[in-house]
């Protein structure tokens, strides 16, 4: 039997303090409890709507790197998380990133150019490619060796810091802070 997860009402608050802290994914932990991922295109970018663009990107190109990072460019668009392909994509262009969004590109061209944000048809798009992903795999886990994908994201955080505020309650599991 399956015991349900319980949820607590958690006041969560972005400011100088965490930022400071320089950890993206702290900084972006509003997104990680507020947007979801596995509801479809409209419910997702309904949850964005009550975020900046900044946080947009940098939640998106954190999802995308730990997915890639994880299993790879098949398991990232094989995933509920490919759903944020276009916003990682935007963000490395915003951010100047230029290698990364080239590896980027190149995965949404295997795919046709337009990967679906619908997981069930994007996972049809992965079974019909000609090619692997292989080269862009070793060409991304290169390239974090060369460039700190980290610290642009930090530098774009504390440029755009007030973009990143964030005061509000959140539901998060018990257990976690």
């Amino acid at each position: 039997m399956f015991k349900r997860k319980k949820y607590k009402k958690v006041k969560v608050v972005i400011d100088d303090n965490v930022i400071a802290e320089r950890d993206p994914w702290e900084i972006i932990d509003p997104l990680w409890w507020s947007v979801t991922l596995y509801e479809g295109e409209e419910e997702y970018l309904r949850n964005l709507n009550r975020f900046s663009l900044p946080q947009t990107y940098v939640f998106a190109i954190c999802s995308y790197s730990g997915e890639v990072n994880n299993g790879g460019h098949d398991q990232f668009y094989f995933n509920s998380t490919g759903i944020v392909w276009k916003e990682a994509l935007k963000g490395f262009g915003k951010l100047g990133l230029v290698a990364y969004y080239d590896i980027l590109k190149e995965s949404t061209e295997r795919l046709g150019g337009s990967p679906s944000r619908d997981r069930d048809v994007r996972q049809q798009q992965l079974d019909k490619m000609p090619s692997d992903f292989d080269d862009l795999d070793t060409a991304y886990y290169q390239l974090e060796e060369k460039v700190d994908l980290g610290g642009a994201l930090l530098k774009y955080i504390e440029e755009n810091r007030e973009l990143f505020y964030f005061e509000g309650i959140l539901k998060k599991p018990d257990g976690v802070a």
